[in-house]
């Protein structure tokens, strides 16, 4: 069944997105890894930072993005929100039709290369509640490709359509190829787990 999506009549250069992005953890380790998300306006002003943990490899990661959104005062601003890839902390993965569904804000996934889905299973086969794992990555929908700068990037969408992500994709991409909600997400969330922010453009 259809999600439907949210009807943009315009999307202005100030529109208001929230980046998602996990600090550093041990892979394959129990625990916790620490979830940043970020409120920019424009791409370009940060108006605020949010954050959650979820379990490494765990199964909270929807819940608790939903959580932390629902509960932000930043929330009635915000128009979007945006993940660098459909999972945190390993394989902990997000549904986003269910993330879209419980906040009335659409999703964009973006990742750098295209996903192995036959590699990403045979993963997911090694870890409890596999299936359900397989599940949401299939009900992610299609992958679709970007171009920025002469370089590729890929979205998975949930209540949003097409056109609509590009635009915002294009508002919010300043540095690189990347958007700065996921940037400066990153920056912000390796420098608190490491020490030291890492980048990526």
């Amino acid at each position: 069944m259809s999600l439907g999506h949210v009807k943009f009549w315009g999307i202005k250069p100030e529109i208001r997105v929230l980046g998602l992005d996990d600090g550093s953890f041990k892979p394959r380790v129990r625990g916790k890894a620490l979830v940043i998300g970020v409120v920019l306006r424009s791409g370009r002003m940060l108006e605020g930072v949010m954050s959650t943990s979820v379990e490494i490899d765990g199964t909270d990661a929807t819940g608790k993005v939903i959580e932390m959104v629902n509960r932000s005062r930043h929330k009635p601003q915000l128009r979007v929100i945006m993940s660098e890839g459909i999972t945190l902390a390993g394989f902990n993965v997000l549904d986003l039709g269910e993330i879209f569904r419980q906040t009335g804000l659409p999703m964009i996934v973006v990742t750098r290369k295209k996903p192995n889905m036959l590699e990403v299973k045979k993963a997911l086969k090694h870890l409890p509640c596999w299936r359900e794992r397989w599940r949401m990555m299939k009900a992610a929908g299609k992958v679709y490709p970007v171009s920025f700068r002469g370089r590729k990037i890929y979205m998975q969408l949930a209540g949003i359509r097409r056109e609509d992500a590009e635009k915002i994709l294009t508002i919010t991409t300043t540095h690189g190829v990347m958007p700065e909600p996921l940037r400066v997400a990153h920056l912000i969330a390796t420098g608190m787990t490491r020490g030291e922010s890492v980048g990526r453009v």
